[in-house]
């Protein structure tokens, strides 16, 4: 591998010393220089260093964009038919407190739903109300249109009227009105609402509808086609879309402690126990990931309606409770509940199949352990890149509400044939029929993948950094044979934290950015399998045989490759921090290296591979059952704070916990890694006995025969 490793990185203190250029030499481990990682580097990869500053403009033009032109309140609230929000202050009326919207003309919505109808029901006239309103029991209400020209009311008042001018109308005004053209339309369907629109109930009420046809109203369609036709738009899936979007904003207390500060609590207290308990704390992971699993799978159940009465519901406020409306966002917790339900099975035959295998994990995680006494530094270290990641999510999530939200409103090009009473030009106006929209340009999707793109690759960058910061501290650790200095218990961490700045942030730019590339590939790789499989499952000549044959087993090489880039990365970074090698170099000592020690590093990798992996899953499914819990308080489920679903902010929040967790379990796992390779080379250059092994790290291994049984093949 072109040297010894040992004289690459540092100096043996208390062993044949070494001179300038890394030949051993004398030196004690009390020299200045004793234990720390000295060598002649210099940057590398500065080019993608550039390429990665250049992303993070384009980062912050492309979010400036979205708060420039978004608005989240339209990912909740919908527009009326002058194409404001609802709920919007800066409106013309000013729409404050006026959230629900109201289509006025039932007749409209009848049409809107009719097969082969020219008219839409975004061109359906409706407007924004604090609250559906119900038929009268005794006589006819009425809505009407926001009040302005003839009509002396303020917004307040048309409010405090229950939106009832019908007394003030002109007699022309009245009879417009009962040919439902307005300004005032009869309340002749119950409503509730849903998700902010006021969902039809067609069941007209027998008294109001009598005094309607009494006074010689025009006829009214008493059809199931208008309750399909709202329910239908208010669970179109770019609707459901832009309410999980909406329900991250709404739910930003629950992210904040149940992404954030429970994860950072709960990884510390790991690491803790592994460094004061080791010796129990794989079956502790393994107990706690089954039971975890467990309880999430029982709460999407609760909320999916197969267990318990506290099924979501889609209506906010109170309603009829034998009105029963179902929506989009129920139907995707069972189908969650169901994964759930795969994975708590898997999960349960997985602890199953490694309890033998534990006993070696636990003797692994003894090297970690015994590293993280002796640098107690790195068990604060994380904190610091913890910091920085909570501070870009801040930034992050609010450019991607607005980004989600910055659509322009426009009017739409429809040919509908119809008319309504213009209070301004007090008169009938059948020229402004066309209601409004948003509409979404192709670069607007452009910029979410940007931006969903720059979220993964900064947060792999910021995860690179820290490990290659706890690799380079191991590093020194192991090379000065554990004679970490006590005055100093930070000196480790500190001189790995300067060498990566100045020296490697080029390199760690290179491997996040290909680490989040390839699972981009990934992803893409799946989706294109997925639609591979749901073409001809079984061509019928032997040339598309063969054709659907070499595609599957293309696509599996590829994804075999990839998925062996993203494992080796974080070895890579190990490379990186000990050699001050760039990338790509590092990447050729490190295959260099796992190939001729494979059964070694693969051994010893695996298992405790499989317990870290169940750790960050217990911190983050601790975070989701958490956040179950804060989610299902009336704060959550009532008012302009309801979310339509948990499904959105629980997986974010596992997503948050898993990152954080991750900060933290760098530390055992990275040390694990590092030291390894670290013994993996030391036995190469000293003829199968390792030279610079501290002494406490082989009584912590029982001996030289528990470290060779556990890091030899067999």
């Amino acid at each position: 591998m072109g040297g010894p490793l040992g004289a690459i990185i540092g100096r043996y203190p208390a062993a044949a010393g070494v001179d300038a250029e890394g030949q051993i030499g004398g030196g004690g481990g009390s020299g200045s220089d004793g234990g720390i990682i000295r060598h002649n580097r210099k940057c590398r990869d500065l080019v993608f260093l550039v390429i990665f500053i250049a992303f993070w403009v384009a980062m912050i033009v492309n979010s400036s964009f979205g708060f420039n032109q978004g608005n989240p309140l339209r990912l909740t609230y919908s527009l009326d038919y002058k194409g404001n929000v609802c709920g919007n202050r800066h409106a013309d009326p000013d729409l404050r407190e006026l959230d629900v919207r109201y289509w006025l003309d039932p007749n409209q919505v009848y049409l809107s739903g009719v097969k082969d109808s020219r008219f839409d029901l975004a061109d359906a006239r409706s407007i924004c109300l604090m609250e559906c309103p119900i038929p009268s029991e005794d006589g006819l209400n009425w809505v009407c249109d926001y009040p302005e020209g003839d009509i002396r009311l303020s917004v307040d008042d048309w409010i405090n009227r229950d939106y009832d001018y019908y007394e003030f109308l002109t007699p022309e005004m009245r009879n417009t009105s009962l040919q439902l053209q307005g300004p005032c339309y009869p309340v002749i369907f119950p409503s509730v609402n849903v998700h902010w629109s006021c969902q039809f109930i067609v069941r007209a009420s027998n008294v109001s509808l009598k005094h309607w046809q009494q006074m010689g109203g025009v006829n009214i369609d008493e059809n199931i086609i208008i309750d399909k036709t709202i329910h239908k738009t208010i669970n179109s899936p770019s609707s459901v879309l832009k309410r999980y979007v909406a329900d991250i904003g709404k739910a930003w207390p629950v992210l904040i402690v149940c992404g954030g500060i429970v994860p950072l609590f709960l990884s510390v207290i790991w690491l803790l126990m592994i460094r004061h308990f080791v010796a129990g704390m794989t079956w502790i992971t393994v107990i706690l990931f089954n039971a975890l699993v467990i309880s999430v799978t029982m709460l999407y159940y609760a909320k999916a309606g197969w267990i318990g009465d506290d099924a979501l519901s889609v209506v906010i406020g109170e309603s009829d409770p034998y009105i029963r409306i179902s929506g989009r966002e129920i139907n995707h917790l069972r189908v969650v509940a169901i994964l759930m339900t795969i994975v708590m099975i898997i999960a349960f035959l997985s602890s199953i199949a490694i309890v033998r295998r534990i006993l070696i994990a636990t003797s692994v995680l003894k090297v970690a352990a015994k590293v993280i006494g002796e640098v107690q530094a790195l068990i604060i270290f994380p904190i610091l890149p913890y910091v920085v990641l909570a501070i870009f999510y801040m930034f992050w999530f609010s450019a991607a509400l607005h980004l989600f939200s910055s659509g322009q409103i426009l009017k739409n090009d429809c040919s509908g044939n119809c008319c309504a009473f213009d209070l301004k030009s007090n008169k009938v106006n059948c020229d402004n029929c066309c209601g409004y929209s948003i509409h979404y340009t192709p670069h607007i999707g452009l910029s979410i993948l940007f931006h969903l793109f720059g979220c993964y690759w900064a947060t792999q960058f910021i995860i690179a950094c820290s490990s290659t910061v706890i690799a380079g501290s191991v590093a020194s650790y192991y090379w000065a044979r554990g004679e970490i200095s006590p005055e100093i218990p930070f000196l480790p961490v500190f001189s790995s934290m300067k060498r990566l700045l100045r020296y490697s942030l080029g390199s760690v730019a290179l491997g996040s950015v290909i680490v989040s590339v390839v699972e981009w590939i990934r992803f893409i790789l799946e989706a294109f399998r997925r639609r591979l499989r749901h073409t001809d499952p079984a061509p019928a000549t032997f040339f598309g045989k063969f054709m659907s044959s070499s595609s599957h087993y293309c696509l599996g090489c590829i994804d075999w490759t990839i998925r062996s880039v993203n494992r080796n990365a974080y070895i890579m970074y190990t490379l990186i921090a000990i050699t001050g090698k760039g990338f790509s170099r590092a990447s050729v000592i490190a295959t260099g290296l796992i190939m001729n020690n494979i059964l070694r590093i693969g051994k010893v990798n695996v298992i405790g591979d499989v317990i870290l992996y169940l750790g960050k899953l217990c911190v983050s499914l601790f975070c989701a059952l958490f956040a179950f819990l804060m989610l299902d308080t009336y704060k959550y489920k009532s008012a302009h704070n309801k979310i339509s679903s948990p499904l959105f902010p629980v997986l974010v929040t596992w997503g948050l916990g898993y990152i954080v967790a991750t900060l933290f379990f760098a530390v055992v796992e990275m040390s694990i890694d590092t030291i390894i390779l670290s013994f993996c080379q030391d036995t190469e250059e000293h003829q199968g006995t390792a030279q610079c092994a501290p002494l406490l790290l082989i009584e912590t291994l029982d001996g030289q025969g528990e470290m060779q049984r556990l890091t030899q093949g067999p």
